[in-house]
């Protein structure tokens, strides 16, 4: 075995990238830039029924948007078949595998029987020590596994975990169509691949001890096993749509950023003493099986919002601005092609990501400041847009449209003299300029708003408001 690790990503195209693929994913990312290794993308695809060029697609294009970068694929399983046939014909030749003749019904036949019997459904190897071939059948291929002595999975995050060897199936490598099967290409890909350590999901678990035993059968050193606890929803069962998105590209659409959801993503299951919030430099850093717990993680939708929120904060106003765009033109916030200045609009969401908790939350925030008109929301424009309103807000139009500037200092000198000569209190007049603003009753700081939104837009619209106060 080479001393340098060397670890791979290995989804199966039958759907786009779940949450749970994505983790290990990224897990695997860790370890191996952690270790100064090897990360390499390999698309399992030998299920021809389900698997798709959309979904290797897909989990292309969410690895990407995770930033999961890969330094070897993506390898495709179906551009790998010769390969695979010259082990099974090797197995054959070395008496470490046999032609199996049983039919599918014969075999869920036999299978229902042993259980009824209180037996394990194991294949009961009737094919096993045949003399030759059946007249007209054509076989499948199957592995030989060891039938005493025992098994020892040592899990660099369980410990050691014992398999009976006589509750191991002989199982098929080579189906009568002539198409390997996962137990058999899994371990050859690795071992061309020379990899060191994997790295997947506990759902595995079970199918290790039978490829530990084909990794021996073509005289490769058992790679390092790493089984990931399974990933629930808040009821405890296994993560499902019923429990919210689980495909990683649903979070893009949500506006969530990638970083948000890798740091979320590596806390389910992984710690490093009590810290939430890491830059990839530290998970890079940080990152190893020690800290990674045994038991199932609970996936908390609000908990990912929250740490959206933190990430959205902490995010430079004009990182987000490049960010929010194509949520502006999917939400009709702005159009597309529409030419927003992105200093301007850098400092708008300078005043919202605050308040934001994902970018779709945050283009529609920043409608009222991108729109030339804003529609009133019914019950604020009927709280402070009438009578009593008229008079402050056509005082205080008249007194920023001679302003020469409009600066946060010429603005609050403009209320100021509103306020004063009526001896009302601030409130009495920002809210109702915030709802002619706005269209609502709640914006950033009321001079703020004022100063994104311009002179040209500010009069327009109270000329608008005064209208409506009538």
């Amino acid at each position: 075995m080479t001393e340098k690790i060397r670890v791979r990503f290995a989804p199966s195209p039958t759907g786009h990238l779940h949450i749970g693929g994505a983790r290990t994913a990224l897990f695997n990312y860790l370890y191996a830039r952690h270790n100064n290794g090897t990360f390499i993308l390999r698309i399992e695809d030998t299920d021809r029924t389900r698997s798709t060029d959309e979904y290797i697609e897909a989990i292309i294009e969410g690895m990407k948007w995770l930033g999961l970068g890969w330094d070897e694929g993506p390898f495709r399983q179906t551009d790998r078949f010769d390969v695979y046939r010259s082990y099974v014909d090797r197995f054959i030749k070395e008496g470490k595998a046999y032609y199996c003749y049983c039919s599918a019904e014969e075999l869920d036949e036999r299978r229902k029987l042993a259980m009824a019997m209180g037996k394990p459904p194991k294949y009961d190897g009737r094919c096993r020590d045949l003399k030759g071939p059946v007249p007209g059948v054509t076989p499948a291929v199957r592995f030989r596994m060891p039938q005493s002595g025992q098994t020892i999975v040592d899990d660099l995050i369980r410990g050691p975990v014992t398999f009976d060897n006589a509750q191991l199936d002989d199982l098929i490598i080579l189906r009568s169509d002539g198409t390997p099967t996962y137990n058999l290409t899994v371990v050859v890909d690795d071992v061309d691949m020379k990899i060191t350590h994997v790295i997947r999901g506990d759902d595995h678990l079970n199918n290790t001890p039978k490829q530990i035993h084909v990794y021996k059968a073509l005289g490769y050193e058992v790679p390092k096993f790493a089984h990931l606890p399974m990933i629930l929803g808040s009821d405890k069962t296994r993560l499902s749509k019923r429990h919210g998105a689980t495909s990683v590209m649903a979070y893009y659409e949500m506006g969530y950023l990638p970083d948000a959801l890798v740091n979320y993503l590596v806390r389910l299951g992984w710690s490093y003493g009590d810290q939430e919030v890491f830059s990839r430099e530290e998970l890079v850093k940080y990152f190893s099986f020690e800290n990674v717990g045994k038991a199932a993680a609970v996936f908390n939708p609000e908990k990912l919002l929250w740490l959206n929120g933190q990430y959205i904060i902490n995010s430079p106003s004009e990182k987000l601005a490049e960010l929010v765009m194509p949520f502006l033109i999917r939400e009709k916030t702005a159009g597309e092609g529409q030419d927003i200045d992105m200093a301007w609009l850098s400092k708008a969401i300078g005043t919202l990501k605050e308040r934001s908790k994902t970018l779709v939350e945050l283009a529609n925030s920043l409608r009222y400041y991108i729109a030339e008109e804003v529609e009133y929301n019914e019950k604020a424009k009927e709280k402070f847009l009438n009578e009593k309103s008229r008079g402050l807000l056509t005082e205080l139009k008249d007194g920023l449209d001679s302003l020469p500037g409009f600066s946060h200092e010429g603005l609050e000198k403009a209320f100021k003299s509103v306020v004063e000569k009526h001896g009302v209190k601030l409130k009495d007049l920002a809210q109702p300029v915030r709802v002619a603003m706005t269209g609502g009753t709640e914006s950033p700081g009321i001079f703020e708003v004022l100063e994104i939104v311009g002179k040209e837009k500010t009069i327009r619209r109270l000329e608008k408001a005064i209208k409506a106060c009538m």
